[in-house]
């Protein structure tokens, strides 16, 4: 069922949470990040007391909470004096929510022995291979996403000892740093640093319903609270002693467990749903996208443009098919297959003799550097047929790399351009700042307007983009002085002819950087002027669209995200 046609079940007063939850699975999984996000909605309706039902005949968590206290007792192990009173109840008033009668607020560092790890020093002085030694738990021994710590890279001698703290399988392990509030539990014994708390439970409490509250967003909230302030969130076992916990009977604590695994396996199922039907409809989208590029003739170009256009609407409907579609529009573009040819224009094998005449005469007059004689282009070097008219050239054939390095400190309140300030793939801006911004240091190229900004390092070798400004750019980038239309060589820079190029250098290369020579001698497909002019103004045309339907598809996921937080709202009031 599609829960989107389906508003009224959202504003049911009658529908249970978990109800709610598990009837409207395909909205909350099909909004942007929904499968992370119904992963938390879980785990807060877990320790709310809302997954599942209560049982009166379960026996109160307040006899549960007696049980850990004489447990607790028998286990300090110190006589007469061993024996403990109840901890103090916390005040219904400062109940961070609501729950069932048969449930009590404790502190955790009323149930459980929270301490912090410690770390002898020069921890280098104390590492050992020895099979004796104690395993010394790193965050790194931690799996992404998982649950236990069942092994250790390193080990530390047992004089080490008194200045760490042991933990042991079934305790509980914090981080309080990186990977902020993360609980894991861990299955071996061993040594920790300071950047983890160890949690000891008593043995009556159900280790999973810890974790998963530990895990909740509820908790979470907590820690961030508790850390408020700090440069860094950081926790301490202070902090973490005062978090008031819901205990549920023990009873429901098994339930608890059992529904929040099955629903997360379900979320499993989902995620790897999603990931196949992603994988499958960018394989499609691909595949037609490449059958328009790959057309042997007028014919089948056609047939491909027809089965592209009958599903359309279908095939793209993601942000990804869109840069897809982009893609292959300017592969089209600079095949000749975008806009028809004139046999009017003059052609490129003249546009490319008078870009000669004039290069030569700037030569001449010292504003441009006389480069080394290109290659003839060979037949093998030739990716595809051009249209009448068009020709090749030699990258280095139709613009000059130019290059005048001055000092930053001359021009603080000139543009600067990095390459971390152009995006990807799309000859765009994303940061506008001057040379005083950006706190440049070192010798930078000073580039004009009208010229082609090309990133020349990795991994920014498809950065570029056609400045109407006066600055300096980063020493990594190459100012391009231009001889043909220059947004059509901005879109050749950025399709595929391009940037295969760049990505056989990159692997013949050993420098991290693309050098002149390498780059003057790429081989790009040059039309008639005119035709340039032709194909800029159809891509403008077309990236406009694309951006427009972009435009709707964010549209539509807002609307996602405002009926999934509504469910959401509904699901934990």
């Amino acid at each position: 069922m599609n829960m989107l046609n389906e508003p009224g079940l959202i504003a049911s007063e009658t529908t249970s949470p978990s109800n709610l939850l598990t009837g409207n699975l395909p909205l909350l999984a099909g909004a942007p990040n929904g499968v992370q996000k119904l992963r938390k909605l879980i785990l807060e309706l877990a320790v709310r007391g809302k997954l599942v039902p209560q049982d009166p005949s379960d026996e109160p968590a307040s006899e549960l909470l007696k049980k850990i206290i004489k447990e607790n007792s028998q286990s300090l192990k110190r006589g007469a004096a061993n024996e403990r009173t109840l901890p103090a109840a916390i005040d219904e008033a400062a109940f961070p929510y609501e729950t069932a009668s048969n449930w009590l607020w404790i502190k955790l560092g009323d149930i459980a022995l929270i301490e912090r790890g410690g770390s002898p020093r020069p921890i280098k002085d104390y590492l050992t291979e020895s099979p004796d030694g104690l395993n010394w738990i790193k965050i790194s021994d931690t799996d992404k996403g998982g649950k236990y710590i069942t092994s250790s890279r390193e080990k530390i001698r047992r004089e080490g000892l008194a200045k760490t703290r042991m933990v042991y399988p079934g305790d509980f392990l914090l981080t309080n740093s990186m990977s902020f509030g993360r609980p894991y539990i861990t299955q071996i014994a061993g040594c920790i640093h300071d950047g983890w708390l160890r949690i000891s439970p008593p043995s009556l409490l159900v280790k999973d319903y810890l974790y998963l509250l530990l895990s909740s967003p509820y908790v979470y909230g907590f820690f961030v609270q508790a850390a408020a302030g700090a440069v860094v969130l950081n926790l301490n076992a202070d902090k973490v002693r005062e978090l008031p916990v819901p205990i549920p009977p023990l009873a429901e604590q098994h339930r608890i467990v059992a529904k929040v695994d099955e629903l997360m396996a379900l979320c499993d199922r989902l995620e790897a749903q999603q990931a196949d039907a992603e994988s499958a409809h960018a394989r499609l989208v691909q595949a037609l996208l490449d059958s328009l590029t790959q057309a042997s003739d007028a014919d089948d170009f056609a047939a491909s443009w027809k089965r592209l256009a009958e599903h359309f609407h279908t095939l793209f409907t993601t942000e990804s098919s869109i840069d897809a579609l982009k893609q292959a529009l300017l592969q089209l573009a600079v095949m000749g297959k975008l806009v028809p040819q004139d046999p009017s224009d003059e052609p490129a094998a003249e546009l490319l003799k008078h870009i000669a005449k004039k290069k030569a005469q700037l030569i001449t007059e010292g504003k441009i550097k006389k480069q080394k004689p290109l290659v003839e282009i060979s037949q093998e070097e030739k990716p595809f047929n051009l249209p009448k008219g068009w020709e090749w050239a030699r990258f280095g054939n139709i613009c000059s790399i130019s290059s005048e390095l001055v000092r930053p400190e001359d021009f603080p309140e000139l543009r600067q351009v990095a390459p971390d300030c152009i995006e990807k793939g799309t000859g765009l801006l994303t940061e506008r700042r001057t040379v005083k911004e950006s706190g440049v240091k070192g010798p930078n190229n000073r580039f004009y307007a009208g010229q082609i900004i090309y990133s020349k390092i990795r991994p920014s070798l498809s950065k570029a983009v056609l400045v109407d400004f006066e600055g300096l750019c980063s020493a990594d980038m190459y100012p391009l002085d231009v001889f043909i239309d220059p947004q059509f060589l901005l879109n050749e820079i950025l399709s595929e002819v391009f940037l295969r190029q760049v990505r056989i250098a990159e692997n013949r290369i050993k420098m991290p950087k693309l050098n002149k020579e390498s780059l003057a001698s790429f081989v790009l497909p040059i039309p008639p002027l005119l035709e340039q002019h032709r194909i800029v103004n159809k891509i403008y045309q077309i990236v406009t669209l694309c951006n427009q339907l972009k435009g709707h598809i964010r549209l539509v996921q807002q609307v996602q995200v405002r009926l999934t937080n509504a469910l959401v709202e509904q699901a934990v009031a």
